[in-house]
């Protein structure tokens, strides 16, 4: 059932991106010529308007072809004809669109909240040992880890992970003022839990409690919204810099099994719709951030071009022909559908292993 629940979840959220483009082409005035919902043989569609809707077979994504997108137009209405705002805002419609619907996701989560953590100290594990007067201290509010503003509680393990797990630069706040500790020692290593059992972790204990007022689960929303596009852009470093490689990455496969795994360990129909739920808002927001990269085919690739060709005509006093555009366009299409084989065959083999 999560299967298909996750199948669901991946088309929905990519119907959802392309319904933001639709919305602001007809916003602009922009001749749509067909908006579909799934990918695939058409199972029913109607004209209307100028505009043919269509429900396809699969339900793993959708598109919104606009007059104009591919190749030049001599229609006044066509995409290429149309201002640079309003192609900037057509063009970054769907990102929004998937960073709002994640957002609104995380205030669904967070309104049932009654109350959250706060980033600050309240003890030590049995066997901690402070690091002299450089050292963090009970009552504590940690406000940065290695230059990395701490925004949420959760945002803690998150930057103690992300270090080389020997020594941090902590900023905290203690007695109204905000204190730097520099080269904090400070390591993962087993500790000894309340029950008699023992894990590994940084020995630091959280335990304040701030009452969930419907300002703070609104503020809590936006915060893990804000959290969210940074774990993105970390990733993308880690990618970058080789910390990571494609073996870590998932594309629809993974993302499919790791719903479906998340739903199937939740305990109850309600926490596997709270997890659920949070993954979705996660890999809303993930698309959201990857489809504005300056990547050819993608929607800040189409910014990204949209500005030098802009940039090359007022230069040159000469418009750049539509089809470099589409050249670049298709490159970058077919680089990215590469990609995405890699992955999936990447995904498509640790099931198997």
């Amino acid at each position: 059932m999560y299967i298909i629940v996750a199948i669901l979840i991946f088309g929905v959220l990519i119907a959802v991106h392309e319904l933001g483009h639709f919305l602001a082409a007809k916003l602009f005035g922009v001749r749509v010529n067909e908006f579909s919902i799934g990918m695939g043989p058409a199972v029913w569609q109607r004209k209307k308007g100028e505009t043919v809707y269509s429900l396809r077979l699969l339900p793993i994504g959708g598109f919104c072809a606009m007059e104009g997108e591919e190749e030049g137009s001599d229609d006044p209405r066509a995409l290429n004809n149309k201002g640079m705002f309003p192609r900037f805002v057509i063009f970054a419609a769907g990102a929004f669109m998937n960073f709002l619907t994640g957002f609104l996701i995380l205030v669904w989560l967070c309104s049932n909240l009654s109350f959250v953590y706060a980033p600050v100290i309240t003890g030590f594990a049995d066997g901690f040992e402070a690091q002299g007067e450089n050292a963090l201290m009970a009552g504590d509010r940690i406000v940065s880890i290695d230059g990395e503003r701490v925004l949420l509680y959760e945002d803690i393990s998150i930057f103690l992970n992300l270090g080389n797990g020997e020594t941090y630069d902590f900023v905290v706040e203690r007695d109204g003022r905000q204190i730097t500790l520099t080269d904090l020692p400070l390591a993962p290593r087993e500790y000894p839990n309340e029950d008699g059992t023992s894990s590994v972790r940084f020995g630091l204990n959280f335990g304040e409690i701030v009452e969930a007022t419907p300002l703070m689960k609104l503020k809590m929303a936006g915060l893990h919204s804000v959290d969210f596009v940074r774990l993105v852009w970390y990733s993308l470093e880690m990618l970058v810099t080789g910390q990571v490689g494609l073996s870590d990455m998932s594309g629809p496969v993974g993302i499919v099994t790791t719903i479906s795994d998340v739903g199937q360990g939740s305990t109850s129909l309600f926490m596997a719709a709270a997890n659920i739920g949070y993954l979705t808002a996660l890999i809303a927001i993930n698309l959201a951030v990857m489809n504005l990269l300056p990547i050819p085919a993608l929607d800040g690739g189409q910014i990204f071009i949209m500005f030098v060709t802009t940039l090359v005509t007022k230069v040159t006093k000469r418009p750049v022909n539509p089809k470099y555009a589409g050249y670049l366009n298709y490159a970058g299409f077919v680089a990215l559908m590469l990609f995405m084989l890699v992955v999936t065959a990447s995904d498509i083999f640790k099931l198997f292993v």
